[in-house]
């Protein structure tokens, strides 16, 4: 991570500049930026960013000593083709101090995450990792998945690699301790046990058949075995199940030995043996074709919970180890680091990255490439697998690259489209409409430029998708013109995708027309007859149709994006629906709180009724003064 690199994708024909080496006007002005910099740089640790003419950050650093790292930038001809670009692009620089090269390591990874630069290896995973968190904030804590900020006081149990992963443990940690999984609320209301009791999956002690005590010790049971002391539990649990049987208490004894079964289970069902090891996680790297693969073991209380496979970009002429410690100094900006870290090599500045974890953990970290002994198991395993994930990724790029070339061919493109949109809209006769747009490119869906656009033209008659399509084309298109006239950015479309036929297609081409915008080329999908998948109508901006045959790998493609649009904007809608109905006329009343609106709806019932109620009948609520019950009154009834 010392040296900046360059990026193995660059777009150089969409770029405003030409390289020819040093002494162009370009490299010039770019040289000249940074050293108008270095004249006030110090000579200690921080960050520093350089941008273009626009203020895009093009790359993000780290130095020990910030003048002599920037100095290097000004020796244009010692600098790859590719720096010599990023030079080119330079017009400003940004500096950030800070009391130690570890603490500029971390603000580094933190920059990278936030303006994902196109000189920087980047860690492409837009998914946040999920938790297991045992609320500690009531009586009887429950367990739940969690994702995002910790706002809750409990204890937090991962990373796990996917939510199918936490899904299974909780199910496990169900069957074995019995904990509740409801909310707070649903738990209040209960008058008798739910279903998971009769299935033997929670203890019910919301009704009462488990006192406080004895639901207090599964939890601690629950905690030892997530915290990496099974044994201890399955022990406890085959103690209680010998003398439940010598007792002849059949029934308890049967329940015992179901949740020492689920435990065996478990322990069994560990895809490594990483018994001893207590918290660590396993990375190993693999190389194939000018691509890279990080594979990543979850390692907590000697348990495997999951591995992922991560392919960062921009890694084209970057040491592995260089890569390898970028990707940590990222990973763990999202993920608090465990006292071990074994890899299959040494990233680069391996000291100054365990002295960077720790200081951020607030622990001591230890990276280890192992030599000998089980731990070299764990390693080839993971190695193994990064092979293997880097294999099927490749053979599913040239499957994907074979695919857009016969599109290119099909449809008449200029070329493989870099960028892919596709657009849909969703509503139930005009309510909580909204518009969405998925993006897609060569390496496959980019969830993070996914948008979704609320349609809130007054304008608008409900159900009017050409007036919809209208809104999220003028505020898509209109922002992208304002923001990025000369298309040097990569974020206008080579290709859209309208869910639609010849009128949809027709009218989304004059919207851009009016907008002045005439040159982005536009495909119609309209559905079929009867609407059957497989007999989908493309319609061409030039009036032509085509259709393919069935297991056609393009319309497979084409059906996958838009699908994927069909997905997105029904979820949005659905995610918008549910909010609008706890939304309460009362919300939109100047002044009034929510302890007054709860005032006013617990005696009245409901909202409708506070509408209609007399100035006389507001009077009577608890806690609403005449002011106050004057005003709703002036607001319903003008």
């Amino acid at each position: 991570m010392s040296q900046p690199q360059s990026p193995d994708r660059f777009h150089e024909d969409k770029a405003s500049y030409t390289v020819r080496g040093a002494g162009t006007p370009d490299i010039d002005a770019g040289v000249e930026a940074i050293r108008t910099t270095l004249k006030t740089l110090p000579a200690r640790p921080g960050v520093y960013r350089m941008q273009d003419a626009r203020g895009d950050v093009l790359y993000v650093g780290k130095a020990r000593a910030l003048k002599n790292r920037v100095a290097n930038y000004t020796q244009v001809e010692r600098l790859p083709k590719r720096l010599q670009r990023m030079v080119a692009q330079t017009r400003s620089m940004t500096i950030v101090t800070t009391n130690s090269e570890a603490e500029a390591l971390l603000l580094e990874a933190q920059l990278i995450k936030r303006f994902r630069p196109p000189y920087n290896v980047l860690l492409r995973d837009d998914k946040s990792f999920p938790f297991i968190l045992l609320r500690e904030d009531h009586a009887f804590p429950r367990v739940q998945k969690h994702r995002g900020a910790r706002k809750y006081k409990g204890r937090y149990y991962g990373p796990f690699a996917s939510a199918g992963s936490v899904t299974r443990t909780i199910n496990a940690l169900q069957k074995l301790f019995l904990l509740r999984s409801c909310t707070d609320s649903f738990f209040a209301n209960r008058s008798r046990p739910c279903l998971l009791y009769q299935i033997r999956r929670c203890s019910a002690p919301c009704v009462g058949r488990i006192d406080d005590a004895d639901y207090a010790e599964l939890v601690q049971d629950a905690q030892d075995f997530l915290g990496g002391k099974s044994t201890e539990v399955q022990k406890k649990l085959g103690q209680a199940m010998e003398v439940a049987a010598q007792s002849l208490d059949f029934e308890q004894a049967a329940v015992l030995r179901d949740r020492l079964k689920a435990l065996t289970f478990i322990q069994g069902s560990q895809a490594i043996n990483a018994d001893g090891l207590g918290d660590a996680d396993i990375f190993a790297l693999a190389t194939k074709g000018g691509s890279m693969c990080i594979q990543a073991f979850f390692i907590r209380g000697g348990q495997n919970w999951g591995h992922r496979s991560f392919f960062p970009v921009h890694t084209a002429e970057v040491a592995e180890d260089e890569v390898l410690a970028s990707f940590m100094a990222q990973f763990y900006e999202e993920v608090p680091p465990p006292r071990l870290i074994l890899s299959d090599r040494a990233p680069a500045e391996c000291e100054l990255m365990a002295l960077a974890l720790g200081e951020r953990v607030g622990a001591k970290v230890r990276i280890e490439v192992p030599q000998r002994g089980a731990r070299t198991r764990l390693i080839q395993q993971a190695q193994r697998n990064a092979v293997e994930a880097l294999d099927r990724r490749l053979a599913e790029t040239t499957t994907q690259a074979k695919v857009l070339e016969e599109m290119v061919e099909t449809f008449g493109l200029d070329g493989v489209p870099d960028r892919i949109e596709i657009y849909d809209n969703s509503h139930i006769q005009g309510t909580n409409a909204l518009g969405a747009m998925v993006v897609a490119g060569p390496e496959g869906f980019r969830k993070n430029a996914y948008r979704k656009f609320n349609i809130r033209n007054p304008d608008t008659v409900p159900g009017d998708d050409f007036a919809m399509m209208r809104e999220v084309f003028e505020r898509r298109f209109g922002r992208a013109a304002r923001e990025d006239p000369d298309r040097d950015s990569g974020e206008w479309p080579d290709l859209v995708l309208i869910d639609g036929g010849k009128g949809q297609l027709s009218a989304a081409r004059a919207i851009l027309e009016d907008m002045g915008i005439e040159d982005v080329c536009m495909i119609g999908v309209a559905k079929g007859p009867d609407r059957n998948a497989g007999r989908e109508v493309f319609h061409m901006p030039d009036g032509r149709e085509m259709s393919f045959p069935l297991n056609h790998p393009v319309l497979f493609y084409l059906q996958r994006l838009r699908d994927e649009a069909h997905r997105f904007a029904i979820g949005a809608h659905r995610q918008k629906r549910s909010k609008a109905l706890t939304v309460s006329s009362l919300d939109e009343v100047p002044g009034i709180g929510p302890s007054r609106k709860k005032a006013l709806l617990m005696h009245f019932g409901t909202a409708k009724a506070v509408k209609s109620a007399a100035l006389e009948d507001l009077l009577r609520a608890p806690g609403v003064s005449k002011a106050v019950a004057q005003q709703v009154y002036d607001y319903f009834h003008g």
